[in-house]
């Protein structure tokens, strides 16, 4: 099986995706972050391809780091609460990695989907 990581926003606020969320993805080593992509979520919350495709994968410890601050002072929504929420994982198999991120004004949560 391929390895490669993607990710989902929900907007449980608003009962829906999160559609034009910035993204971005880093890896880690060391005291070090190295940047890798930057992405968008689409009206399904999802980025249009995986955020790490396959032919990128690597294990390691990477970060997502979600610009929710930007996206709900966008809607009109509490954006005071929470800025930027960097999320570092640790992908130690070569294995499909899906990491959503559940949004609202004033906390999130997040888990290893499949």
């Amino acid at each position: 099986m391929p390895g490669y990581l993607t990710t989902h926003v929900l907007d449980t606020a608003r009962g829906g995706p999160a559609e034009g969320l910035r993204i971005e993805l880093f890896r880690v080593e060391g005291d070090a972050r190295m940047a890798l992509t930057e992405m968008h979520t689409n009206a399904d919350g999802r980025t249009d391809a995986p955020i790490l495709p396959e032919g990128e994968f690597a294990t390691g410890t990477y970060e997502l780091v979600f610009h929710a601050g930007d996206y709900l002072r966008g809607l009109g929504l509490a954006g005071d609460f929470l800025d930027v929420i960097p999320l570092r994982f640790t992908m130690a198999e070569v294995d499909h990695y899906h990491v959503p991120l559940l949004l609202s004004p004033y906390g999130y949560s997040t888990y290893r989907g499949s």
